[in-house]
């Protein structure tokens, strides 16, 4: 009898412990909610929690903008020292602008967090210096990636949140070596890790994709036959899920809302895959060009085990949703946040840790002739390069869909030489220039299709 009642009392007890489950008590907790985005039958629906998703999306908010001010008057240059960015600005706007970038990083420490209040004009504390760049890195992010944030624009705000450093940023993991006993080396895997959605991928997906190599190899399926120089093995394609996985819980979203579940290699499918693709080019251009050229500046209680800077992962503006801040268009009433900033803006002793890419080259459809806006692209890559002697470049040509693809394809080459020879005119060694196989752009019919990319890589 007293083991039944041992057997009664052990299930009443586990019908406790389940109620508290997730699931354990549907009258008390939402259901959850399915969306279909594609063909019935093919898998392809997102599913969200209702209880998860609500304070997250609690969360994205944006404060009022500031009220305007006129836009007369003399320059934040003429009134002011040592101004190095925005000093084009009327004086009116600029203090406008600072007041809100400090309401967005420093609410609590005020303009004392970046100056010295006995000496404005003063460098001397680094969070001064690094603003700047987080200033033209900000610009950059509005202007050359339209086609990720699709025209919202960012803000100091976008990331921070009324925090000094974002919540969502990443440092290199140290490798962790174990030469003796049983366990060994983990190989950078195998530890249920957060960076990979609690799983046992390789937990630094970032490094090999976020740090701003030219040409991010992320494909998972080869375009050659195995073996010889593809290296998409099912060993490289964890580091791809390992991204993956990272990207669906920064944007609270599961795998269909990129990938067409009919064959995940496929492009024909939701336009979310095209603008991730722009976005994982966007994250390596500006840690390669705008964070790592930091890392001196930043005491050593501001880096990584490593040593290395913070830097930037699709948590860092997303923050659960895949509209950061829910598509809030963020930087219309931010004027000066929407100005071009060139890399070349960059100052002398920082700039060229340069490792990604560098310009992008547009062209006339049928046409390989430098038009208004390649010449400028061009000049303005050739001006970083020849500051930077040790950074050489890869180019690449592209061109869309339409037509034969053997005509295209030459079109694509003959944009690249074009592209070529104006480097060479504007001053960089042929020796530091490699020209990359010709492809056709992902976009398919857009202008953005034909393309030249100029990749700079040390």
């Amino acid at each position: 009898m007293s083991r039944i009642l041992r057997i009664a009392s052990a299930l009443a007890f586990g019908a406790l412990a389940l109620a508290g489950c997730e699931r354990g008590v549907p009258v008390e907790r939402p259901p959850m909610n399915s969306q279909q985005t594609g063909y019935r039958g093919t898998g392809m629906v997102q599913i969200t929690n209702p209880r998860i998703v609500a304070p997250v999306l609690a969360r994205q908010t944006f404060p009022e903008p500031l009220p305007a001010v006129p836009a007369d008057g003399p320059t934040a240059r003429q009134v002011y020292q040592n101004v190095q960015v925005l000093g084009d600005l009327p004086v009116a706007e600029f203090t406008r602008t600072m007041l809100a970038i400090t309401a967005w990083i420093a609410p609590a420490e005020g303009c004392n967090y970046c100056h010295n209040p006995q000496n404005l004009a003063e460098d001397a504390k680094y969070t001064k210096v690094v603003a700047r760049r987080m200033i033209e890195m900000t610009q950059r992010v509005n202007v050359d990636y339209t086609k990720h944030h699709n025209g919202t624009g960012v803000t100091c705000w976008t990331c921070h949140r009324g925090n000094a450093v974002p919540a969502g940023v990443w440092f290199t993991a140290l490798p962790n070596k174990r030469s003796a006993g049983l366990i060994g080396d983990d190989a950078g895997q195998n530890i249920a890790a957060a960076t990979v959605g609690w799983t046992s991928l390789p937990y630094d997906p970032f490094t090999p994709y976020l740090s701003g190599k030219a040409d991010p190899d992320i494909r998972v399926y080869g375009p050659t036959a195995l073996p010889g120089a593809n290296r998409h093995s099912i060993k490289q394609a964890e580091h791809t899920y390992g991204l993956m996985m990272h990207m669906s819980g920064a944007l609270g979203v599961n795998c269909t809302f990129c990938h067409n579940t009919n064959s995940f290699a496929s492009w024909d499918g939701p336009v979310q895959r095209v603008n991730a693709w722009y976005g994982i080019r966007m994250v390596g251009d500006l840690n390669a060009n705008y964070m790592k050229p930091l890392t001196d500046k930043f005491p050593a209680s501001r880096r990584g085990p490593g040593g290395d800077v913070a830097k930037i992962n699709c948590t860092t503006c997303h923050q659960g949703v895949n509209k950061p801040v829910n598509g809030a268009k963020m930087a219309k009433d931010y004027p000066a946040l929407l100005k071009v900033a060139m890399v070349a803006a960059a100052p002398a002793d920082m700039a060229p840790d340069i490792n990604g890419l560098l310009a992008k080259v547009l062209f006339d459809t049928g046409k390989a002739t430098l038009g208004p806006q390649g010449e400028d692209a061009v000049k303005n890559a050739a001006a970083v390069l020849v500051k930077s002697p040790a950074v050489k470049v890869a180019i690449s040509g592209f061109a869309d869909k339409t037509g034969k693809p053997d005509a295209n394809l030459e079109l694509a080459k003959q944009r690249a030489f074009a592209v070529r020879d104006a480097l060479k005119s504007a001053g960089v060694a042929e020796a530091r220039i490699t020209l990359k196989k010709p492809e056709f752009a992902i976009g398919g019919v857009e202008s953005d299709a034909r393309r030249v990319e100029i990749n700079a890589a040390k």
